[in-house]
């Protein structure tokens, strides 16, 4: 699955990856998290300067099969949002790790990706 989970991102019980970029975070979903929903055909995203908090939802995935929950893997306020998903939400499903990114948030409080899983740890969760 080594593919499946590149090593020097971060992830969340919930699906979502997160790489550090230094001033800001940019968040996903993973690739197990976009084959289970399917054929993604709308992202909903919160506007930039919106205040996320750790573990609570900020945004929606609907695919054809079930609408699901984005949480934020920190708390923070979100830079920036992926405006091609408003267009090509099926970027999700072709390149969850790449052009499929939801969003840039700027963290509050660092110490927060500590809690975070790293590949292994993910990869044992996914396959539970």
């Amino acid at each position: 699955m080594a593919d499946d989970t590149p090593s020097e991102l971060r992830y969340t019980e919930q699906h979502e990856w997160l790489r550090d970029d230094g001033d800001v975070i940019t968040v996903g979903i993973t690739k197990f998290a976009q084959e289970q929903l399917g054929d993604v055909v709308y992202v909903d995203l919160p506007s930039p300067g919106a205040e996320v908090e750790q573990g609570q939802a900020f945004g929606e995935v609907e695919s054809t099969k079930s609408v699901s929950d984005l949480y934020a893997p920190v708390s923070g306020v979100v830079v920036e949002r992926n405006e091609d998903l408003d267009e090509r939400p099926e970027l999700v499903n072709l390149d969850p790790y790449g052009q499929g990114w939801m969003v840039t948030i700027r963290p509050g409080d660092r110490s927060e990706l500590d809690g975070l899983l790293d590949a292994d740890a993910y990869e044992s969760h996914a396959q539970g």
